[in-house]
């Protein structure tokens, strides 16, 4: 496979996974509304209405855990990841893009790990139910291998993205959106 195909494949792959960062970015705003909503509805109905809504507190919980786990995969595409800068910075240009790429493996091996036993962890959550709302604790609880999954798959993109574009990355984390990311395009 000759450098222009790599880089193509790296261009592709990084279109993918700005596609898919901008709807789980707006996923998570999404959620983040839904929270603050919640929490005001909570507060309100405690201090200055006295309605008998006990769900605010768990549905809070729920929101925050799902918001929070999805955010990681946004994480990895701007690579503020696991990379520990100072370590990244005194290796030479030429092993970057190999530093970078054990960066994501390890990544990728946590967050397949976190799949893999997470599908357990909904699977038993189904057994049992919520104190509230009296439903499976599965359904919250698939937040878990999902983001994992969506990890996985960004990490895959992203380092495809950064492996295969003709100059080797000069950092891990905020210094540097991702060539042609969806920051630039605003």
């Amino acid at each position: 496979m000759d450098t222009q195909q790599m880089q193509e494949i790296g261009v592709k792959a990084g279109k993918l996974s700005r596609r898919i960062n901008h709807w789980i970015e707006a996923f998570c705003v999404f959620l983040l509304v839904v929270l603050v909503l919640d929490v005001w509805l909570g507060i309100l109905v405690r201090y200055a209405i006295p309605l008998p809504l006990t769900f605010t507190e768990e549905l809070a919980r729920y929101l925050m855990i799902w918001m929070a786990l999805l955010a990681v995969s946004s994480g990895i595409v701007y690579r503020e990841h696991i990379g520990v800068e100072y370590v990244f910075k005194h290796f030479p240009d030429g092993m970057r893009r190999w530093v970078a790429l054990a960066f994501d493996l390890i990544s990728f091996a946590f967050f397949f790990l976190l799949l893999w036993y997470g599908i357990d962890f909904v699977e038993r959550g189904f057994k049992r139910v919520t104190m509230i709302f009296g439903m499976p604790k599965g359904y919250p609880f698939i937040g878990v291998p999902l983001a994992a999954a969506v990890a996985c798959l960004q990490l895959v993109l992203v380092g495809l993205r950064d492996f295969c574009a003709p100059e080797p990355p000069d950092s891990t984390g905020a210094d540097r959106p991702p060539s042609g990311s969806f920051v630039e395009e605003r």
